[in-house]
C-alpha cells in the first residue's frame, strides 16, 4: 500500500539531533518515495523563506538547519502518544467524569479566539453548543496553556460533570459516538494498521539498504500522523470493541522496533528514530 508524504513531512522527518538535515540524503529519500528533485527544492527553497530552516551550502552538498521555531514544532506530541498507549494497555481507565470547557471571548480579541477554537479541537474537544466543548480526557492543563498563552484565559470556563445528556440520551457509548467522527477515526486506523502490516513484512528482508529503511520509517510516521492527529483518544471504555486504533498502534510499535534494532549509529542520530524509538520499549 502506497503512503502519500508531504515533501515538508519529508524534510522535518529527516533533522537530526543537531537539528540539521543532510541534503543528500533528503534528495535520496525523497528519490525512493517518488519525489522529483524539484519538488524537493522547491520544499526546501519555501521553508527557508518562511524561516523555519536556514540552508548552507548548495544542492545535494548542502545543510538545513532547523530553526527554533521549527524544533518546538517538529513531529506529533510524544506526551499523547504515550497516553494512546497507555490507554491500550488499560493503564489510563475512564473515571466517568466529562470535562468541559466554555468561552466567550470577544469580537476585539478574535484572532485569540480563533486560535483558542482550533486549539481546543485539536485537543479533541467536540462542540456541544456555540463555544462549549467536551473532552473525556482530563484537558484542562493543556487548554488553560493556550489561552495564557493567546491571552484568553479569562473569558475561559473550566467545569466537569458525571451527568451528560444529550435530549434523552445519557449513555456515555452513545454520546462518544454522537460526539466524535468514530467511523473516520477507525478508517483512518485501519489504514495504519495496513501500511504497517506491510512494512513489517518488508522490514523481515535482510537485503533493504540503510536508505530503505529510513524510507519505511518516514512512510509509517506519515502514515502514524494522519492517524493520530485528529484521533480525540476517547477512553477505551467509550469506543466499539474491539477498537482498530489498538491493533494499529501495536503493529506501528513492533515496526518501530525491528527499526531501532537494524538501525545504525548515524540512523540513531535522526530525531525521527528518538521521537519513536521508546514505542519499541513499551
Amino acid at each position: 500500500m502506497d503512503v502519500h508524504v508531504p515533501t515538508r513531512m519529508l524534510v522535518e522527518a529527516l533533522v537530526r539531533a543537531d537539528l540539521t538535515v543532510d541534503a543528500g540524503e533528503l534528495y535520496t529519500i525523497g528519490e525512493l518515495l517518488g519525489m522529483t528533485d524539484q519538488q524537493v527544492r522547491l520544499c526546501v527553497k519555501r521553508l527557508v523563506a518562511e524561516g523555519r530552516f536556514v540552508q548552507e551550502g548548495r544542492g545535494r552538498k548542502a545543510t538545513l538547519r532547523a530553526t527554533g521555531h521549527t524544533e518546538r514544532s517538529l513531529g506529533l506530541n510524544v506526551e499523547f502518544v504515550v497516553y494512546a498507549y497507555r490507554q491500550d494497555a488499560g493503564l489510563a481507565p475512564w473515571d466517568g467524569v466529562w470535562h468541559l470547557i466554555g468561552f466567550a471571548v470577544p469580537e476585539s480579541s478574535r484572532t485569540g479566539r480563533d486560535g483558542l477554537r482550533a486549539a481546543i479541537i485539536a485537543l479533541g474537544g467536540a462542540p456541544v453548543h456555540g463555544g462549549l466543548y467536551v473532552n473525556a480526557n482530563p484537558w484542562e492543563p493543556y487548554v488553560e496553556e493556550h489561552a495564557r498563552r493567546l491571552d484568553v484565559l479569562n473569558y475561559v470556563t473550566f467545569l466537569t460533570t458525571r451527568d451528560l445528556r444529550r435530549g434523552e440520551q445519557d449513555d456515555p457509548v452513545v454520546l462518544a459516538r454522537t460526539l466524535w467522527p468514530l467511523t473516520e477515526i477507525a478508517e483512518r486506523h485501519h489504514r495504519l494498521a495496513a501500511v504497517a502490516q506491510a512494512r513489517l513484512d518488508r522490514l523481515r528482508d535482510t537485503r533493504l539498504t540503510e536508505a530503505m529503511r529510513l524510507t519505511i520509517a518516514v512512510e509509517l510516521a506519515a502514515e502514524f500522523a494522519r492517524a493520530m492527529e485528529p484521533d480525540p483518544l476517547v477512553p477505551p471504555e467509550l469506543l466499539p470493541q474491539p477498537w482498530p486504533g489498538t491493533h494499529a498502534r501495536e503493529l506501528f510499535a513492533r515496526c518501530w522496533s525491528l527499526l531501532a534494532e537494524q538501525a545504525d549509529a548515524d540512523k540513531g542520530g535522526i530525531r525521527l528514530f528518538r521521537h519513536y524509538g521508546r514505542l519499541a520499549h513499551m
